[in-house]
């Protein structure tokens, strides 16, 4: 019989900012960092980031399946044909954060989605070209060297926009950035920097759609 003093349990070495809560640490590990390259996923993952302005990201991640249920999945031509009676009817809705301004801030983005769309510009390969078709990789070693902000997402903030998007901050764009693989910021001791780096290194932006 194997005694208990021979087992080891080894903790899984991760980006300090997931903390031990397990719906984050299953989000840090197997979505951020990882490239993404569908176009309406960007949106949606956009958009989403744009709710967390002022509050930390668990918040919204915690309410992901209710923004999902309230905004049609994300779905741009859904989106488009909301009316000031569904902001009213989403503004009671407990499955998200009820802010007016980010409510409309969904439904406007939408907007300017398809409108970029209809002018046939492509919005992931427009996201993608401020990296340059490629993600970043960093290879930071402690949180504290990471930037809240950089030279890409500030020109990427400034393109949306002008393009009619909002909550789009150069913040809020730099953590969409990392989020989506744009950026590869896991940390170099992170038990997903490897596979995120490999991911990164083989990506090809290929004929990405909306």
């Amino acid at each position: 019989m194997i005694g208990d003093d021979s087992i080891t349990i080894t903790a899984l070495n991760r980006c300090g900012w997931c903390g031990q809560d397990p719906l984050y640490q299953a989000y840090h590990d197997e979505v951020w960092g990882r490239p993404v390259a569908d176009g309406q996923s960007l949106f949606a993952k956009l958009c989403l980031d744009g709710q967390q302005a002022g509050l930390s990201w668990i918040t919204i991640l915690r309410k992901q399946s209710g923004y999902e249920a309230a905004f049609a999945g994300f779905d741009p031509d859904a989106l488009v044909h909301f009316t000031d009676a569904d902001v009213e009817r989403l503004m009671g809705d407990s499955g998200i954060v009820r802010n007016r301004l980010k409510i409309q801030s969904v439904i406007r983005n939408a907007r300017a989605f398809v409108a970029m769309r209809d002018a046939g510009e492509d919005f992931a390969r427009f996201l993608w070209g401020f990296v340059g078709d490629k993600p970043l990789i960093n290879d930071w070693q402690e949180l504290a060297q990471i930037p809240t902000e950089t030279d890409e997402s500030r020109a990427m903030s400034k393109a949306l926009k002008q393009r009619g998007f909002n909550f789009v901050g150069p913040t809020i764009c730099y953590a969409f950035m990392q989020a989506t693989g744009l950026v590869m910021d896991h940390l170099t001791p992170c038990h997903c920097y490897q596979s995120c780096r490999d991911e990164a290194e083989s990506f090809h932006l290929g004929h990405a759609g909306q």
